[in-house]
């Protein structure tokens, strides 16, 4: 089973002396690694905080950084955000579940999501 994924961003991080960094990893995500985001002050003062500080916690490794700190991942260009949160959700399955469905006129096959929440 692979726990860690490489990556690169598409623009990549620049440090405070110009380097940028791009090729990187990122880990699965437990569930102590969300519990403890959702208990950090940052978000519970600011709730769209939550994806930096996860972030923070499951990028392992980001080429010639020694650490990643949330304040490292408040500085990524916007694209590499929307990049690694996309990656986040593939690596770690946050995809909505999905049935198979035909279509009743055509008979073609189709995915439609499952919706678990009630409708009122």
């Amino acid at each position: 089973m692979t726990t860690v994924y490489e990556f690169e961003l598409p623009k990549g991080y620049v440090d405070s002396v110009g380097e940028v960094h791009k090729r990187g990893k990122m880990r699965l995500a437990t569930a102590g690694d969300e519990i403890s985001a959702t208990r950090d002050p940052r978000v519970l003062a600011n709730p769209s905080y939550l994806t930096v500080v996860i972030l923070a916690k499951v990028i392992v490794e980001l080429e010639g950084m020694e650490t990643i700190v949330p304040n490292i991942v408040e500085r990524f260009f916007t694209a590499d955000l929307a990049f690694l949160q996309d990656m986040y959700q593939r690596i770690n399955d946050v995809e909505p579940p999905v049935m198979k469905a035909v279509c009743p006129d055509c008979g073609k096959t189709f995915e439609v999501p499952i919706n678990f929440t009630p409708e009122g």
